[in-house]
């Protein structure tokens, strides 16, 4: 501060040299380098509180100017990239390596369903079940069979089949049942709620149910000829007369029951007979009934109808 002090002071000796050193270097100096210096020196403040000068920023050099084409002759047209395309396009691509090509599948044609199967005409006058000519099913066969399973053996088994279907209609030949004039076989058949008591004795083949000849207690054919069937059997349909007492169910289950009671009364007749008879199933009782009611049900298994409201 004490060059401010000398500057407030009145004397102006101490001014008159500085003046005079700055005209100097003035004078020494260019003026590019005066304007340069010029705010620091007037300002009058330390050099650290002085803003610093901006650096002079690079300036662009000039482009060169474009050579001059020769006169008489085209400018060259800039290339493009469209032009570039084509050229690019017609060059020919890389040779793949030889082996790696594949030739594509040959297409097929989809398969058409039923194409492998034979048309199947059948001519006229001829059995398209072919019921004339023999048929051998393949499953049947038996692909263990020896020699001597030949075509004659395998008849003689259909034969013995048929035998046994007939044998079951034809009446049994071997029947020993005493027929004196006082001979009685009582038995009791049932089917369904329906009870039959039979009494079996020596006559001329006549049914007495009830009081009532067959034709009038029965009047359906289908229930005569069942409750006819263990008689003829037998082969005493015309020596033998049947007295029955019937109760319970309806005509078709005391119909049932009377057959039942006459196989079992025969039985007692002859007990060697119980073979055959159960084989064609007179002896055998028919369990089937009615169902019982449900509660809650209007039948056995018949629902009330569902109401929403």
């Amino acid at each position: 501060m004490a060059d401010g002090e000398e500057r407030e002071g009145p004397d102006t000796s101490a001014e008159e040299p500085e003046e005079v050193l700055l005209e100097q270097d003035a004078a020494a100096e260019p003026p590019e380098a005066i304007e340069a210096q010029a705010p620091t020196a007037e300002a009058g403040t330390d050099d650290a509180e002085a803003p610093e000068a901006p650096a002079a920023e690079p300036q662009p050099e000039p482009a060169a100017p474009a050579a001059e084409a020769p006169v008489g002759e085209p400018e060259p047209e800039p290339a493009t990239p469209a032009a570039e395309a084509p050229a690019a396009a017609e060059q020919p691509p890389a040779a793949e390596p030889e082996g790696e090509e594949e030739e594509p599948a040959p297409r097929e044609k989809p398969a058409v369903p039923g194409a492998h199967l034979e048309v199947d005409i059948v001519p006229e006058g001829v059995d398209p079940l072919g019921r004339e000519a023999g048929y051998e099913d393949v499953y049947a066969v038996d692909p263990y069979a020896t020699e001597e399973d030949t075509e004659e053996g395998r008849g003689e088994v259909v034969e013995e089949e048929v035998d046994v279907e007939e044998t079951l209609i034809q009446p049994i030949s071997t029947v020993a049942i005493d027929l004196a004039s006082d001979a009685r076989y009582r038995a009791t058949g049932k089917r369904k709620s329906a009870i039959a008591r039979v009494t079996l004795r020596p006559g001329t083949g006549t049914y007495l149910v009830n009081g009532r000849s067959l034709e009038e207690h029965f009047p359906r054919l289908t229930l005569q000829r069942n409750i006819r069937q263990p008689l003829e059997t037998v082969g005493f349909e015309e020596r033998m007369d049947v007295v029955a007492r019937l109760h319970g169910g309806g005509i078709s289950a005391q119909a049932g029951a009377l057959r039942h009671g006459v196989s079992k009364a025969l039985l007692e007749a002859d007990p060697n007979l119980r073979g055959e008879l159960k084989r064609r199933g007179f002896l055998t009782r028919d369990s089937r009934t009615k169902e019982r009611k449900k509660a809650g049900l209007k039948k056995a298994r018949k629902r009330p109808q569902f109401s929403k409201r």
